[in-house]
C-alpha cells in the first residue's frame, strides 16, 4: 500500500475517532534518572504525545500533516480534536491542550486571557456558499452577490425565485421553493470568516448581527462543524449554507459563484484565494493575524481567511515545546506541498518568513529552545 492510500485509510480512522470524541492525549510520566553510565533506552515511536483542539476548517489538512510528520519525527504523536475554533480557543486558554487552532482572529479580551499566546498562520482557504436545490442539480452553479447573500442569511430573501436572485442568474429557471438557511451551531472560525465578510459588505448585518465565532443567527438551522453543516444541507432540499471549500468538494455539493468587490463573478478555487492573499500583500501586524475578506482584485474570491495554530511562546514542557516548534517549521516549509492537494493555499513567502521567525523565538521556561 503506498503512502497516499495509507493516509486516506488513516484519515478515515482519525475522522471516526474525532466524531467519537476519542482523540484525547495522555498525561506524560515524570522523568526517571538512570545511574550514571547506564545505557539509555531508545525512545519509542509516538512516545511524545501532543494534544490539540480547535478549528474544523483545516482539519483535512492537519490530519494529513500529522500523518506525514510521523515519517519525519516518529517520536511525536499528534492527537487533534476537531471541535471548532471557539472550543480550541477555550482549551488553549485553559492550557488543557498543547496547542489550539482557530480561523477566528483573537480579540483583545481573548489575548488578555491567554498571556504569551501567539497566532501562527499556517495556510489560507476559502469559505463558500453551498446549496441543495433539486431543480438545479446538474446545472451550472448559481451566482450570488453580497446583497443577496446578506438578504438570505437575514431571512429577508426566503424563496429561490426571489427577484434579487433571478437578476443575478438570467436564463436560469429558479424554483418557487422555500430557502432553508443552515449555519454553524458551535463556536466556529468558519463562521467568523463568513460573518466577517457579511459585516464588511453590509452595515445592516454589522449592526444587527456582527461577526464572531458565534452570533445570534436571524434564521435557519444549526449544524456542528463543517461536516455537520454539509450533512444538513445534503439532507434538505432547498437548503443553503457555508462550509470550507474542501468539505463542499468532498461532499459533491454545488458551490455558488460570487460577485466580488471588483464586480466580477468568480469561482472559489486555489487561484482565486491566492489572488485574495496577493491583494493584501505580505504585510502583517505583530499579531500575525489579519482579515482578507472582500479583496479588491478582479480575480479574487471574497470570502477567504487564514487559519492559525495557537501556541504559547514560552513553553512549560521543553520536550513537547521542541516537538511542537519542529512540527510548525516543517508544516510551513516541507509540509506546504500537501496544502494545494486539499484545496488550501500555502502562505505567501513574506508571511511564511514572518511566521518562521516567530517560531525561532519560542522559548521554554524562559530559555531558548535547543
Amino acid at each position: 500500500m503506498n503512502r497516499s492510500k495509507a493516509w486516506m485509510l488513516t484519515s478515515t480512522v482519525v475522522l471516526l475517532g474525532v466524531l467519537l470524541g476519542a482523540c484525547g492525549g495522555g498525561t506524560p510520566l515524570p522523568p526517571v534518572t538512570a545511574p550514571q553510565g547506564t545505557p539509555q533506552p531508545q525512545a519509542q515511536a509516538g512516545s511524545i504525545q501532543l494534544t490539540g483542539a480547535g478549528a474544523t476548517f483545516p482539519f483535512p489538512l492537519y490530519s494529513r500533516w500529522f500523518y506525514e510528520y510521523a515519517f519525519i519525527d516518529p517520536m511525536a504523536k499528534f492527537n487533534y480534536q476537531s471541535i471548532g475554533s471557539g472550543g480550541g480557543i477555550k482549551q488553549i486558554t485553559a492550557k488543557t491542550v498543547d496547542f489550539g487552532a482557530s480561523d477566528a482572529i483573537l480579540n483583545a479580551d481573548q489575548l488578555a486571557a491567554a498571556p504569551g499566546i501567539q497566532m501562527m498562520p499556517m495556510v489560507a482557504g476559502a469559505v463558500v456558499p453551498t446549496y441543495n436545490v433539486s431543480e438545479l442539480q446538474g446545472k451550472d452553479p448559481i451566482a450570488l452577490d453580497a446583497k443577496s447573500l446578506v438578504g438570505i442569511f437575514l431571512g429577508k430573501i426566503t424563496r429561490w425565485n426571489d427577484p434579487a436572485l433571478a437578476v443575478l442568474n438570467p436564463g436560469v429557471t429558479l424554483p418557487a421553493k422555500d430557502i432553508l438557511v443552515v449555519h454553524r451551531s458551535d463556536g466556529s472560525g468558519t463562521s467568523f470568516i463568513f460573518t466577517d465578510y457579511l459585516s464588511t459588505v453590509s452595515d445592516e448585518w454589522n449592526t444587527s448581527v456582527g461577526k464572531g465565532t458565534s452570533v445570534k443567527w436571524p434564521t435557519g438551522l444549526g449544524g456542528k462543524g463543517n461536516e455537520g453543516v454539509a450533512g444538513t444541507i445534503q439532507q434538505n432540499d432547498g437548503a443553503i449554507g457555508y462550509v470550507e471549500l474542501a468539505y463542499a468538494v468532498q461532499n459533491k455539493l454545488p458551490i455558488a459563484r460570487m460577485l466580488n468587490a471588483a464586480g466580477k463573478t468568480v469561482e472559489a478555487s486555489i487561484a482565486s484565494t491566492q489572488s485574495a492573499l496577493a491583494d493584501f500583500g505580505g504585510q502583517m501586524p505583530d499579531t500575525l493575524a489579519r482579515s482578507i475578506v472582500n479583496a479588491p482584485g478582479a480575480g479574487s474570491w471574497p470570502i477567504a481567511g487564514y487559519t492559525y495554530l495557537l501556541v504559547y511562546m514560552d513553553q512549560s514542557d521543553c520536550t513537547k515545546g521542541q516537538k511542537l516548534a519542529g512540527f510548525i517549521r516543517w508544516a510551513l516549509s516541507g509540509g506546504s506541498k500537501f496544502a494545494s492537494d486539499l484545496l488550501y493555499v500555502p502562505l505567501p513567502d513574506s508571511v511564511r518568513s514572518l511566521a518562521l521567525a516567530r517560531v525561532a523565538k519560542m522559548t521554554c521556561q524562559g530559555k531558548p529552545m535547543q
